[in-house]
C-alpha cells in the first residue's frame, strides 16, 4: 500500500488537474471533484484491485467502478490517467469537441476505465448492483465499488435499487455516498432535505459506514473495514462526509463552486494554494 505522503501528493495534484481542466474551457464541475480527491486517489492507489494496462470492460477478475454522479469527471479523469489508464497530457482535451473526455463519462469514446455512460443521476447504483450481481454468477470474488452524490439521493430511482441489493444478498458491493450537504442549487437540506441518512439506509438493510472524505487515514481505515464485512449478506454504504471545494480557501463549502469554472485570477489564486506534486501537465 502507498504511504499517506504519496497519497496526499498525488490528492494535491489531482486537485490541480481538475482546477485547469475545467479553467480551461471555462466549463465542468469543480466542487465536488476536490472534495472527492482523496477517495479517487485512495481507491485507484492502495483500495483497487485492478489493472490499467489491461483494462477491459467486461473487469472480470478484478474490482471495478461505476461513478454515478457523472459530473465529477474532471477528478476520476485526472486519477485515471495519474493511474495509467491513458497518458495525462489527454487531460488537456477534457470537455473538447471528439474528445474521449467528455464532461459526463461517456463509452462510445473508448476511454479506458470508464465502462458505463453516467450523468444521468440516480441511475448508477442500479447499475453496480448489475455488475456486481454478474460478478457472484461467474463466481468472481472481486468487488464493486460506486460513487453517489448526497443530492442524487432525492432520485427514486435510488432507493428502488437499495431495496432490491438487500433483498437479493447483494455483498460484494461497496457504494459510497460523498456526503458534502451541497447542490447545484443550494444546501442539500434547503433544496430536499435528506433525513438522518444513517437510519434509512440502515432501514433499507444495508451496512452503513460513515467517515470523514478528506482525511486520507481514516477513510483508507473505514474502506478497509467496509471491505472487511463484504460477503457477509448485507450491500454496504459508506456515507463520506466531505467538503465541496477542498483545498481551495474560497470555494470550500459553497454550492457556487458545483458547477462553476475559476476565472483566470480564481485560478492563480487556487493553484497558489496547491503546490505543484508530480508535474501539470
Amino acid at each position: 500500500m502507498m504511504q499517506i505522503s504519496e497519497l496526499e501528493k498525488i490528492a494535491t495534484q489531482v486537485r490541480r488537474d481538475v482546477l485547469r481542466m475545467v479553467h480551461t474551457v471555462q466549463s465542468g464541475h469543480p466542487g465536488a471533484a476536490l472534495g472527492c480527491a482523496e477517495f479517487f486517489t485512495i481507491l485507484y492507489f492502495n483500495v483497487l484491485r485492478h489493472n490499467s494496462a489491461k483494462f477491459n470492460m467486461d473487469g472480470v477478475g478484478e474490482d471495478i467502478f461505476f461513478l454515478s454522479n457523472g459530473h465529477l469527471s474532471a477528478g476520476w479523469y485526472s486519477v485515471l490517467a495519474r493511474a495509467g489508464y491513458f497518458d495525462v497530457i489527454e487531460l488537456r482535451t477534457f470537455r473538447l469537441l471528439n474528445s474521449r473526455l467528455q464532461g459526463h463519462p461517456a463509452t462510445a469514446e473508448g476511454l479506458p476505465g470508464v465502462r458505463v455512460a453516467s450523468g444521468s443521476l440516480g441511475q448508477g447504483l442500479s447499475v453496480a448492483i448489475g455488475a456486481a450481481l454478474a460478478k457472484k454468477l461467474n463466481n468472481d470474488c472481486h468487488l464493486v465499488f460506486s460513487l453517489h452524490g448526497d443530492g442524487e439521493l432525492q432520485e427514486g430511482q435510488i432507493w428502488e435499487a437499495a431495496i432490491f441489493a438487500a433483498a437479493r444478498n447483494v455483498d460484494n458491493l461497496i457504494a459510497t455516498i460523498d456526503y458534502n450537504g451541497q447542490q447545484i442549487d443550494g444546501p442539500v437540506d434547503e433544496v430536499l432535505s435528506l433525513g438522518n441518512l444513517k437510519a434509512k439506509w440502515e432501514a433499507f438493510g444495508w451496512h452503513v459506514f460513515e467517515a470523514n472524505g478528506n482525511d486520507l487515514s481514516v477513510l483508507i481505515e473505514t474502506l478497509q473495514q467496509a471491505i472487511a464485512a463484504t460477503g457477509k449478506g448485507k450491500p454496504i454504504v459508506l456515507l463520506m462526509r466531505t467538503i465541496m471545494g477542498k483545498g481551495v480557501d474560497f470555494m470550500e463549502g459553497k454550492h457556487q463552486w458545483h458547477g462553476s469554472p475559476p476565472n483566470n485570477d480564481q485560478l492563480e489564486k487556487a493553484l497558489a494554494q496547491l503546490p505543484e506534486t508530480f508535474g501539470d501537465y
